[in-house]
């Protein structure tokens, strides 16, 4: 296309939202009027369907729940009364709870108040919480946050080195629906160990956000710990950022959680008008199918154009991936569905991977987020009459550009700035493109067998430990891999029992490996 005719389809295909100060450009798509009349049947249905979720209908038949993380940001909107007063009442016993203590009227026995939040979780009770600790946190935090997100023991060492000698004064949030999460209960499980060592009674520094009734709902009521806040039934772990599980780790940062909420709620309202051209929500799905034919055969590559947004790509991995990342489709067709996300920020990524996307395969289409205010206050010329803003938002139209005139796609979305509004907004702009690319292409967008299926596996892998202990137990010789695996009736899981070892044999578990080790079926093993 010629520069005219590109001005005269960006015009025509510009959103722009007053209230927020944002823009969706998805002219760079190269979709025309006859793909878009064909796609308006889909949104009716789509449009349609995302309207009973908001009013109750179930979504995931699987455990027969609701999906209301709409309702966080409007409550009034909630199927009952109940549920209205629930999410009310959360927001402010979290508003109650944080204020108490900043103030240090809830203090750690042994200092003033507390200075730190250590959070653990795993998968939407981190990632959500991550993006926005990186994105909204003051450069001077009332709190300072870390995170455990993972069973790493490293890992978790590292974090609670960093904390040093501020453990005393350290208020440690558990995230987790169930309790029973392995990443979540056993960070939980190491952090209280770390407490026990330091003199330090753990109910005194703890707080749980769980469901009620759950085992973690539970050992908190048990242990009298500080305070616990409320998970809901009806919030699936990637889209409850908005819910105590985000809010909690960011009102202690100082962040205006009532700002999330009401960007969010903006962004709700503006995405439930029921015309594409019109709802940006809409607009991103519609894109998004476009680009990959429906089948998700282009991958999302995201590329924020400012520094504080460098989580927001993984943040979408989860919420897109775990959506639409789907083998059967709702009528129980073998499918495969989904779309890859990845990405990093501008103009980092220009020095690493765009010379693949400008000339290299054409598996992608590119997601640009552009941040218009450059800084707090002014900026100084590093040329004459040009900033280092300047630079990043040449760079960014730069690469724009540079990729269109090698027929690659892209959408653009530009705010302001970054703020506690504009978080909360895009937040919601995803959640409502997600569901509603899920019902375009017949997907469950609200469930995810996978990850359950991943559980399982684990925990056949950790039974199976246990039964090779027992039988190595009343061994008195060494025995073969074979042996032992056909011992445990397992002969199919020899390689499993072989790796299980070996790990336990690297941690001085008391395993003996003996034989060349680059020998696996010579190999024989002891216990000590």
């Amino acid at each position: 296309m010629n520069a005219t005719v590109l001005w005269d389809r960006y015009q025509d295909w510009l959103y722009y939202h007053e209230g927020l100060s944002f823009y969706l450009d998805v002219s760079r798509m190269k979709f025309d009027s006859s793909f878009v009349a064909e796609m308006q049947p889909k949104f009716d249905h789509a449009f349609r369907e995302m309207a009973a979720l908001e009013a109750g209908a179930i979504a995931n038949p699987d455990e027969n729940r609701m999906v209301g993380h709409y309702w966080l940001r409007a409550p009034h909107l909630a199927p009952t009364p109940e549920m209205k007063a629930e999410i009310v009442d959360a927001i402010d016993r979290i508003e109650t709870f944080v204020t108490k203590i900043h103030s240090g009227a809830i203090k750690p026995p042994t200092a003033a108040k507390f200075t730190d939040v250590l959070s653990i979780g795993i998968g939407g009770s981190a990632l959500g919480p991550q993006f926005v600790a990186e994105a909204l946190s003051p450069d001077l935090p009332p709190m300072q946050i870390h995170f455990v997100d993972n069973t790493d023991p490293a890992g978790i060492d590292r974090v609670l080195a960093r904390l040093g000698d501020r453990l005393n004064s350290t208020l440690v949030l558990t995230i987790s629906k169930s309790g029973g999460t392995p990443e979540a209960r056993n960070g939980m499980l190491e952090v209280q160990n770390a407490y026990m060592k330091a003199g330090l009674k753990f109910s005194e520094y703890a707080v749980a956000i769980t469901m009620e009734g759950s085992q973690l709902d539970g050992v908190a009521k048990g242990g009298g710990w500080l305070a616990i806040f409320p998970m809901y039934d009806w919030v699936g772990g990637r889209t409850s950022e908005l819910s105590p599980v985000g809010l909690v780790p960011a009102a202690l940062q100082g962040i205006d959680i009532r700002g999330m909420l009401a960007g969010a709620c903006e962004m709700d309202i503006a995405t439930r008008v029921e015309d594409v051209k019109t709802n940006p929500a809409a607009l991103l799905a519609m894109s998004w199918y476009f680009s990959g034919e429906g089948r998700g055969k282009k991958d999302m590559v995201v590329l924020p154009y400012k520094d504080s947004l460098l989580l927001f790509s993984r943040y979408l991995q989860q919420l897109v991936m775990e959506s639409i990342g789907k083998q059967y489709d709702l009528d129980g067709e073998l499918v495969y569905q989904g779309i890859a996300v990845y990405g990093n920020k501008g103009s980092t990524d220009q020095h690493a991977y765009v010379q693949q996307l400008r000339e290299g395969v054409s598996n992608f289409f590119l997601t640009f987020i552009e941040v218009l205010k450059d800084r707090s206050g002014n900026s100084i010329e590093v040329d004459p009459g040009v900033t280092s803003g300047d630079y990043l938002s040449g760079l960014i139209q730069g690469t724009r550009a540079a990729l269109y005139e090698n027929d690659r796609d892209s959408i653009t979305v530009t705010i302001n700035e970054v703020t506690a509004q504009t978080v909360g907004a895009l937040i919601a702009l995803y959640e409502r493109a997600v569901g509603l690319y899920g019902y375009l292409v017949n997907v469950n967008a609200y469930h995810q067998p996978g990850v359950e299926a991943g559980k399982k596996a684990a925990a056949m892998v950790l039974d199976l430990q246990s039964q090779v202990m027992t039988i190595l137990r009343t061994e008195t010789a060494p025995i073969g891999l074979m042996d032992l695996a056909i011992k445990a009736k397992m002969p199919d899981q020899v390689e499993a029992i072989y790796k299980i070892l070996r790990h336990l044999a690297a941690n001085d578990r008391g395993i003996v490996l003996s034989g060349n080790l680059a020998e696996v079926r010579s190999l024989k093993v002891l216990l000590k």
